[in-house]
């Protein structure tokens, strides 16, 4: 279980994501930062593997990442999962976002947006490029 206040909570929303899970989580516990990281993953009550695949990474690194899950599916029910359920969780100056179909190919993201951020205090926000893949491989 994660004790510390984080420098930065990165935030998952997740869903039959099971094709795709291993390699966002590979991207949350590989990132390389001189801070605390707390990364809140929420599926929501997927019904493939997900969530088994969560569980195994929740398990491996309880320090980096806090599972959520769902019995029923909560965006369905229009419940407010964003507000009521994640957001109480996201204790970091910062917030990070990314869904449990992305993935990030650089594993200093958080370090060079945080650098970014602590060195000019006049900024409430960042942002880095996007590939768009499909589900081949294919830009």
């Amino acid at each position: 279980m994660i004790t510390e206040i984080p420098l930065v909570s990165v935030i998952c929303f997740t869903y039959n994501h099971s094709k795709f899970i291993r390699r966002t989580l590979n991207g949350f516990v590989n990132q390389q930062v001189n801070f605390l990281v707390k990364c809140i993953v929420h599926d929501d009550a997927s019904t493939d593997k997900s969530q088994e695949i969560i569980e195994k990474y929740s398990s491996l690194y309880p320090e980096k990442l806090f599972a959520i899950f769902q019995t029923e599916n909560q965006r369905s029910k229009g419940s407010g999962i964003v507000s009521k359920l994640v957001l109480p969780r996201a204790t970091g100056k910062y917030i990070a976002f990314c869904e449990g179909d992305d993935y990030w190919i650089d594993n200093c993201k958080l370090q060079k947006q945080v650098d970014f951020l602590e060195a000019n205090p006049r900024f409430s926000i960042c942002f880095s490029p996007v590939h768009i893949v499909d589900q081949g491989g294919n830009l």
